[in-house]
């Protein structure tokens, strides 16, 4: 019999569905904080900066609070609120995944 693997995908979406986070937004995230630039975050992901830029602003739209700073001088980082939401996050995904994978060892023994 052929090894199957499962994969999940998880997003936090507000109560009209609107993607606050997921995969993709966590990854923004992090690239922002290992280069301190969208526009290097944009180039790492192989998007464009107004991809990665409206994203973030759809975020910050959807839960009224800034989760970006960018600054010409200082550059780019999260606040407070970006690198709390991408923790929670990533705690989340880690806790669901090994659930998920618990779940699916019992179901396709």
């Amino acid at each position: 019999m052929v090894k199957l693997k499962l994969r999940s995908s998880y997003w936090i979406v507000d109560e009209d569905g609107n993607i606050i986070i997921g995969k993709g937004r966590a990854e923004i995230l992090e690239n922002i904080e290992k280069t301190g630039s969208i526009n290097q975050a944009a180039k790492v992901m192989k998007m464009s900066y107004k991809g990665v830029w409206s994203k973030i602003k759809a975020t910050e739209k959807h839960l009224n609070q800034n989760i970006v700073h960018a600054d010409r001088q200082e550059g780019t980082r999260l606040t407070r609120q970006g690198k709390e939401l991408l923790e929670q996050y990533k705690q989340l995904e880690k806790k669901c995944m090994a659930l998920d994978d618990k779940i699916f060892s019992n179901i396709f023994k």
